[in-house]
């Protein structure tokens, strides 16, 4: 039996968004927008000197890294701030009626200085952050906030907005300009427009107070990855790792100052991948639980932040007439609900459940096989998982990872695709300056040799980069503004020795697939205002077009184009990819419920009502995953609360379900273009035209199915997965 949307789901592992920002910045952003160290206080330098004050000059106004300091940021947000706010009055004090154009298409064009300083700086904030950087975010947070509340708290300008929103039928407007009109107005709405006086100072305390925790959140996740790393005294206790990955640990010990040592450094998630290679039952569980107990103790402690920070959405969402935080976020969304997001992972949790206790048999089976007397931990799971991997498929991780050189799989598999696909071309640009050594610049063309974008790629892991993966903007794509789009990817991959090739794990390969989906979603945009073009999706619909891009990766022509071991340049033989591929969903039981455990965990934080009293987190958190029936012990969340930064800082709060909601969509499209001849061309294109260039200028939905001629179902997830339902 067929399975409608809501019915049934299962979920993507991969995590990734923009860099959650702090404020509103990123609901400022209209238009678009260092060296290796600052320079030093120079902000009372003569305003000309500042090059965040004018359009760069660089192609597409992509920033010019080798002349920002640090000091220019400061001066820069407040002139930005003074100017955008000088622009929306004009706009309030036009004598003129209100009309789309001296009002709509007027905050459009409003805002070009601080939006280009606001994503030139929360970039860096993100991938390259420095004590500097860090101390003005903490500075700017409010202050940003405040601005933002400046504008849609604005009566005056909200009476221009609803005025035309009243009447749209008679305005007459085509359908993407229709579509603006109706975001503008919903989003006043939701941020507090209709309130009263009051109400509005009370909803200002509230966002004031919440952009500063949020950051002081997110600033002590990228301490604490520093300073949970684990420093390991004696080389065979790294027993199982590599000789490439012993020599990289002991090049990050010396870099941290502890000469003769070796560093483990504790990635964004629960599970630790070194883990899977680890003998050390001891130093798994070291490891481990500096992962899961961060954010716990000490100066760094986020526990107050968690509790508080759900109270003050909770509160907002109250005092906006909202159940709680979880209704206000989804409105506007596909799910359109909580009710319908729990319905979701609930449906799947039987099933889950069983396949994750049917996976932990094995792993006990052959814990006991190998003389051991304990039940299986979460520090062991992935150990034991992979031996039993190895047992099943005769596949040895270590051995796959010598077929994906980080340069083959970036140009001849990632590059590959999307010209196969698309018909593009990405060219190294290394005139255009970075922010950091270890990031490529390109510029992307068309078929026929358009210019189409700037992209940087960003990979490494690096001290002042926070965890994870993500693809954000320094230009936004806009026809209104005659503005090509300046896109980053950026993720965390450890870096090959020095004089080493860096070798990628599949997983990694899989991800880095996922992030140039949403590149290409910037990229390829063809909208004309800005506020809906490339990714101004709502969430459960941003994570489709990345998802979608995952499964070339292991697509047979795409591997056989970038699948060479890295000292022979032999093709990956037949017999290992046939492995490869067949061990693809092993685990998925695992992988699939600590992904649910986490989106479940994000939904009941925010469900608590307003008049709800702050709660123990740990107790809380026992509580909600019971409730739910997901609380295996060898299988935690993939996030903590207090170190959930999807959730708790702010940037997927009660959203993190959309990962799991556009897989469906994703698997369901692969599926499709896969049954009309997979890698072409013509199917490229077709996605292409109803999916990347259209971004939110009309419902997502109603772009899907321009695409797939029908809504999808569930039944190519299940596939994708290899989950057996609960009543097989």
């Amino acid at each position: 039996m067929r399975k409608s949307l809501l019915a049934v789901a299962v979920v993507a592992i991969a995590a990734c968004s923009e860099p959650p920002q702090t404020g509103s910045e990123k609901s400022l952003q209209t238009s678009g927008t260092e060296k290796a160290q600052p320079t030093g206080n120079s902000a009372t330098a003569d305003t000309q000197d500042n090059p965040l004050l004018r359009p760069s000059s660089l192609q597409y106004q992509a920033p010019d890294f080798s002349q920002i300091e640090d000091a220019h940021f400061e001066p820069a947000f407040d002139q930005g701030m003074s100017e955008h706010l000088e622009e929306i009055q004009a706009i309030v004090n036009n004598p003129e009626p209100a009309s789309f154009n001296n009002t709509i298409v007027a905050m459009e064009e409003a805002g070009s200085l601080l939006t280009r300083v606001s994503r030139v700086f929360f970039n860096l904030v993100g991938s390259d952050s420095n004590e500097a950087r860090r101390a003005l975010q903490s500075k700017m947070a409010p202050k940003l906030a405040a601005h933002s509340d400046s504008i849609y708290l604005n009566g005056d300008l909200f009476a221009r907005v609803e005025a035309l929103y009243n009447q749209r039928v008679e305005e007459e407007l085509d359908a993407e300009s229709e579509r603006l009109l109706e975001e503008y107005y919903d989003k006043f709405v939701k941020a507090g427009a209709k309130l009263s006086e009051e109400q509005k100072v009370t909803l200002r305390a509230l966002n004031e107070e919440h952009s500063k925790l949020t950051t002081e959140f997110s600033q002590n996740l990228l301490k604490l990855s520093k300073a949970i790393a684990v420093v390991v005294d004696d080389k065979a206790e790294l027993d199982g790792l590599s000789e490439s990955e012993i020599k990289a640990a002991a090049e990050a010990a010396a870099d941290s100052g502890h000469e003769g040592k070796y560093l483990i450094s504790i990635t964004n998630t629960t599970r630790q991948p070194v883990l899977t290679s680890l003998t050390n039952r001891a130093l798994r569980q070291r490891i481990w639980e500096a992962s899961a107990n961060r954010g716990t103790s000490g100066e760094l402690d986020n526990r107050p932040l968690v509790k508080r920070l759900v109270q003050i959405r909770a509160q907002k969402a109250g005092l906006l007439g909202y159940d709680n935080w979880a209704e206000y976020q989804l409105t506007g969304t596909m799910a359109e609900n909580s009710k319908n997001v729990m319905s979701m992972l609930n449906s799947m949790v039987p099933a889950v459940v069983k396949n994750t206790k049917a996976e932990q048999a094995d792993i006990q089976a052959m814990i006991e096989r190998e003389g051991g007397d304990f039940d299986v931990q979460p520090w062991d799971w992935a150990y034991y998982a992979e031996k039993v991997r190895q047992e099943k498929y005769d596949l040895d991780e270590s051995e796959v990872r010598e077929y994906f050189e980080f340069n083959r799989v970036l140009n001849d598999g990632l590059f590959y695709t999307m010209n196969r696909l698309y018909g593009i071309t990405f060219k190294p640009r290394n005139d255009l300056p970075v922010y950091h050594p270890d990031v490529q610049a390109f510029e992307l063309f068309d078929h026929d040799g358009e210019s189409l974008a700037i992209f940087y790629a960003d990979y490494f892991a690096r001290d002042g980069k926070r965890g994870g993966a993500w693809m954000s903007s320094f230009v936004g794509q806009s026809g209104l503004l005659e503005q090509k789009p300046v896109v980053v990817n950026v993720m965390n991959i450890p870096k090959g020795p020095e004089g080493e090739p860096t070798l990628v794990s599949f997983d990694h390969v899989t991800t880095m697939f996922h992030e140039l989906g949403h590149g290409l979603h910037g990229m390829l945009s063809k909208v004309h205002y800005p506020s809906l073009a490339g990714t101004n999706v709502s969430r459960d619909f941003v994570e489709f077009p990345s998802t979608f891009e995952e499964d070339w990766a292991s697509h047979p022509e795409v591997l056989a184009n970038y699948a060479y071991h890295y000292k022979t340049g032999e093709a990956i033989p037949e017999e290992l990819l046939e492995k490869v591929l067949k061990a693809k969903n092993f685990n998925m039981g695992f992988d699939t419920l600590e992904y649910m455990s986490a989106a479940l965990l994000d939904m009941e934080w925010h469900s608590l009502p307003a008049d709800a009293p702050q709660q123990d987190v740990e107790k809380f958190e026992a509580q909600a995953l019971a409730k739910h029936g997901v609380d295996l012990a060898a299988v935690p969340p993939r996030y903590k609360s207090t170190y959930f930064s999807h959730s708790i800082g702010g940037g997927y709060s009660a959203g993190y379900y959309a990962y799991m909601w556009s897989e469906i969509l994703a698997a369901d499209a692969f599926a499709y273009l896969r049954d009309r001849g997979g890698l072409t061309r013509k199917n490229g294109d077709l996605y292409r035209k109803h999916i990347l260039e259209v971004g939110n200028s009309r419902a997502p939905m109603e772009s899907y199915v321009k695409f797939r001629g029908k809504e999808p179902t569930t039944d190519a997830i299940l596939i994708r997965r290899g989950l057996k339902p609960d009543s097989e």
